[in-house]
C-alpha cells in the first residue's frame, strides 16, 4: 500500500479524489490537510470531513491550514470579484460531519509527519500550494524529508481562470513559486492538459450510481454537477462531460500509465498583468534550466474511468 497525505480545497473534484484515496485497496490515506481555495478554508474542512464520514473513513484525521495566500490578503483578484466556473459547492450535498478537525495546523502536521513515521508517504496537493510553502518556511528540511510530490495544477496550453493560468497556481502564485524552486526530490505535475483528456460523461456517472455504494452515488452526484457547470460556462467540446481534475492524481498513484509525462522545467510567473499564475513549462527546451518536474501532457480516459468505477464499487469494510 502506498501511503499518501492529501492536501485539498474541497470542492467537488477534491471530494472524488478523497473518496478514491480512502477506498482504493492499494492506498493508505494517512491524513487530509485543507487550504483556502475553491471555497474558504472552513468550508473546505467541513466538506472534507463530510466526504470522509460518508465513506466510513472517520479514522482519517483532517488538519486545517492557511485561510489566505502566503503573500497576499486575497487571491490576485479578490474572491468577491472572481469570475469562476460554477462547478464547486461551498457545502457539499452530503450528511453533516460526525467528526471534527484536529487542533494542530496543517503546516505543522506536514512538518511533523514527514520528519517522522510518514516520511515514506506521497504528498498530494490538489489545491493552492499555500500549506506546502508554509511547511517549507517552518522547516527547510521538510523538502528533504518528502520523497515524492504529486500536484494537480497548472497548464501548458489550457487555462481556466485567466487566459494564462490554472486556478490552483493562480490562487497563490508565490506559494507555487516557493514549491517549484524548493528542490523536492520528485514532483509530478498533473495540469489541465492531462485532466481534460480524461473527461467523465453522464453515462459514466450513471454507471457509478448503479454500483449501489455510498461513494458511487456521491461521485455521480458531484460529477453530474460539474458536467452541468462545464456545459454552461466552459464547454469541453464533448457533450455532457467534465474533467475531474484532482481524481486523476489519485488514479496515477495506483496506475502510473494513466498519464503520460515528460521531464521538463517549470517556473511560476508571479507578476504580470496578463500572466500572473502561469506555469511556464519549457516543453520545447528553449532555456538551459534543468528539468524540475514530470509534467503530464496526456491521459488515458478509458483507464481513468475504469479506475473510478472499480474503486467506487467498494465500501470501507471491503477494502
Amino acid at each position: 500500500m502506498r501511503k499518501i497525505i492529501l492536501d485539498v480545497d474541497t470542492g467537488t473534484d477534491d471530494a472524488v479524489a478523497i473518496m478514491m484515496a480512502g477506498l482504493h485497496p492499494e492506498l493508505r490515506l494517512v491524513a487530509c490537510t485543507t487550504v483556502n481555495g475553491n471555497v474558504p478554508v472552513g468550508n473546505c474542512t467541513d466538506n472534507t470531513l463530510r466526504t470522509l464520514n460518508l465513506i466510513g473513513r472517520d479514522d482519517v484525521p483532517v488538519y486545517e491550514g492557511l485561510n489566505q495566500p502566503i503573500a497576499r490578503l486575497d487571491f490576485p483578484v479578490p474572491r468577491a470579484m472572481k469570475k469562476d466556473v460554477q462547478v464547486h459547492m461551498a457545502e457539499l450535498p452530503f450528511p453533516p460531519a460526525r467528526s471534527t478537525k484536529q487542533t494542530m495546523s496543517a503546516p505543522e502536521f506536514l512538518v511533523k509527519a514527514f520528519a517522522g513515521e510518514h516520511r515514506d508517504a506521497v504528498l498530494v496537493p490538489v489545491g493552492p500550494l499555500s500549506n506546502i510553502a508554509a511547511a517549507i518556511k517552518l522547516d527547510p528540511n521538510f523538502v528533504n524529508n518528502v520523497s515524492e510530490v504529486m500536484i494537480m495544477g497548472g497548464a501548458v496550453d489550457k487555462s481556466n481562470i485567466t487566459a494564462s493560468a490554472e486556478f490552483n497556481i493562480w490562487a497563490d502564485p508565490e506559494a507555487a513559486h516557493v514549491v517549484f524552486e524548493a528542490g523536492f526530490k520528485k514532483i509530478t505535475l498533473v495540469p489541465l492538459d492531462a485532466t481534460h483528456r480524461a473527461l467523465v460523461s453522464l453515462d459514466q456517472c450513471s454507471a457509478m450510481r448503479a454500483l449501489g455504494t455510498p461513494a458511487g452515488a456521491a461521485a455521480a452526484q458531484v460529477i453530474e454537477h460539474r458536467i452541468k457547470g462545464y456545459q454552461t460556462f466552459q464547454p469541453t467540446g464533448i457533450l455532457e462531460t467534465a474533467p475531474v481534475h484532482d481524481a486523476l492524481c489519485i488514479a496515477a498513484l495506483v496506475r502510473p500509465e494513466v498519464i503520460t509525462t515528460r521531464h521538463l522545467n517549470c517556473v511560476i510567473e508571479t507578476k504580470g498583468d496578463y500572466t500572473i499564475g502561469r506555469t511556464v513549462v519549457d516543453h520545447e527546451f528553449r532555456t538551459k534550466r534543468e528539468p524540475n518536474c514530470h509534467v503530464a501532457l496526456d491521459a488515458d480516459r478509458d483507464l481513468f474511468v475504469s479506475i473510478l468505477i472499480e474503486t467506487f464499487g467498494r465500501s470501507h469494510q471491503s477494502v
